[in-house]
């Protein structure tokens, strides 16, 4: 009696208090809603971008610490693996020249970083998941010695209870076990996050849901995993699968992933938060010491900090971020959708496409998602994941007929969605030359049916063709996607082949 009841590391006083506390946040962003306190947006967007240590050789490095020392900026910061790092972009207003102004800042920011990584042979790679890695690589002594990635791991390890199994049925089969997160590490996206107003965060959601799929589409970039050649996109199924609580049974039972797609449009940003609490236990049962609704009931606006906690271990492909800023609360939407890469040039195009395509469908008067079953969003998304630039997509018919058809992925974004793009990034106020500049590196992959990840998938195969073997091929690729990376010329053109 009496004696404390240890799960996972927390106690389960620490759980309980804890819940209670997420209780009291959800209550606190409930009055904040119905309040109004929220900032009136400035059109602002945030961009993150992860990335991966290589060296001359084309295999990983495992030395995030190290570079991070030499290049001394706060833009840049660990991620989970050591061969992992971060760069954030601070927000910048969605309006004139912004798109080359991103791109100026990302060539000095990532150039700066590349060449303090090159004087110890950890060169940085921009790419969705290196080739190279192989499963030695991806074990828990390889995660960033950072207390959180470290308890976040224990975390995840004890709520599975056992070992996490990965399965991938692609173009070859995977299947391997893992007794830690660490596989998660593999996967290095782009964050593109959207300030938006509560009675406009919905639409925008929605939006950026029904667009995942075609995003990845023309944005795929990992079609390697340990060696193997999977999906075009790679990372869903690995990050769902790397970070799954679920043992078997619970999997068998209809539980759902903490990396989720989800399973239905929204009609407010207080139905997500509130979905993360109701079906997702805490992993980090950390509390902070301010009372949410003594702060609001004494005229402040509270940290949230226990929701925003929570929040973060829940891996939505769009997820809803709350945020303070001078005092002010916020809401973004934030879309985790894309990987990392090919070029700076490309990353930005990836993004004047989001931002645009989903401007225009938020503003609709016949929204697509009351046109689509949001079952239908997520199998487009499945199948974008699965085959690429080639995929085929079901969607809404044109017109005012009703029904959905299935198109070509390259069809519907160069005769529907890029006008759409367009006239989004004219209702931001964006500069012409950068719409079009951009719009059109996007519509050139379209053209071509090239993104980096059939680049990659045929520069595999020549460099098979001309005798080298497998992991000799994968370096191959690697060193020259990452000479080319650096070049800047977006992916659509750059030659065939590993060059090597």
């Amino acid at each position: 009696m009496g004696e404390k009841i240890v799960a996972g590391g927390f106690d389960l006083s620490d759980r309980q208090r804890y819940r209670r506390k997420l209780q009291q946040c959800l209550a606190g962003l409930g009055r904040l809603l119905t309040e109004k306190r929220f900032d009136r947006p400035r059109n602002l967007m945030g961009l993150e971008i992860e990335l991966n240590l290589a060296g001359s050789d084309g295999l990983p490095r495992m030395m995030n610490a190290e570079v991070l020392d030499r290049i001394a900026s706060r833009d840049f910061q660990t991620e989970l693996g050591m061969f992992n790092l971060e760069v954030n972009i601070a927000p910048h207003r969605l309006a004139g020249r912004v798109l080359d102004q991103l791109a100026e800042e990302l060539r000095t920011g990532l150039g700066y970083a590349h060449r303090k990584a090159v004087e110890v042979d950890a060169g940085i790679v921009m790419i969705g998941i290196l080739p190279t890695l192989d499963g030695k690589d991806l074990v828990s002594a390889n995660l960033s010695d950072v207390d959180r990635y470290v308890l976040l791991n224990d975390q995840i390890v004890a709520a599975r209870g056992e070992d996490f199994t990965l399965d991938i049925e692609g173009v070859e089969h995977l299947s391997c076990t893992s007794s830690s997160i660490a596989p998660e590490a593999a996967c290095t996206s782009v964050q593109l996050h959207l300030q938006v107003t509560p009675g406009r965060f919905a639409q925008v959601w929605n939006a950026a849901q029904a667009v995942a799929a075609v995003q990845i589409a023309v944005g795929a970039n990992s079609p390697f995993l340990f060696g193997k050649e999977l999906w075009r996109e790679s990372r869903p199924p690995l990050f769902q699968q790397a970070t799954d609580t679920r043992p078997p049974e619970l999997q068998a039972q209809g539980v759902r992933p903490r990396t989720w797609f989800g399973e239905r449009w929204v009609s407010s940003a207080y139905e997500l938060f509130e979905e993360n609490l109701r079906y997702f236990p805490a992993l980090l049962p950390i509390c902070d010491d301010e009372e949410p609704l003594r702060v609001l009931d004494d005229g402040g606006v509270p940290r949230l900090q226990e929701l925003v906690l929570h929040n973060g271990t829940v891996y939505r492909w769009n997820r809803p971020v709350y945020g303070l800023a001078d005092g002010v609360p916020h809401l973004r939407v934030e879309n985790r959708v894309l990987p990392a890469g090919p070029t700076v040039t490309d990353v930005v195009a990836n993004a004047a496409f989001y931002y645009g395509l989903v401007r225009s469908l938020a503003e609709e008067p016949r929204p697509l998602w009351t046109r689509m079953p949001f079952e239908t969003a997520a199998a487009n998304f499945e199948t974008a994941c699965r085959h690429g630039i080639e995929a085929e997509l079901e969607w809404p018919r044109p017109g005012r007929g009703s029904g959905l058809t299935r198109v070509p992925a390259v069809k519907l974004v160069r005769d529907e969605l890029l006008p759409l793009a367009a006239a989004g990034l004219d209702a931001w106020n964006v500069e012409p030359a950068d719409r079009d500049f951009y719009l059109g590196v996007i519509e050139g992959r379209c053209r071509r049916r090239v993104n980096g990840a059939s680049w990659q998938v045929d520069a595999f195969h020549r460099a098979l063709d001309a005798g080298l073997d497998r992991q000799d091929a994968l370096a191959a690729v690697t060193r020259r996607y990452s000479v080319l990376m650096h070049s800047d010329e977006p992916v659509h053109t750059w030659p065939a082949g590993p060059g090597d």
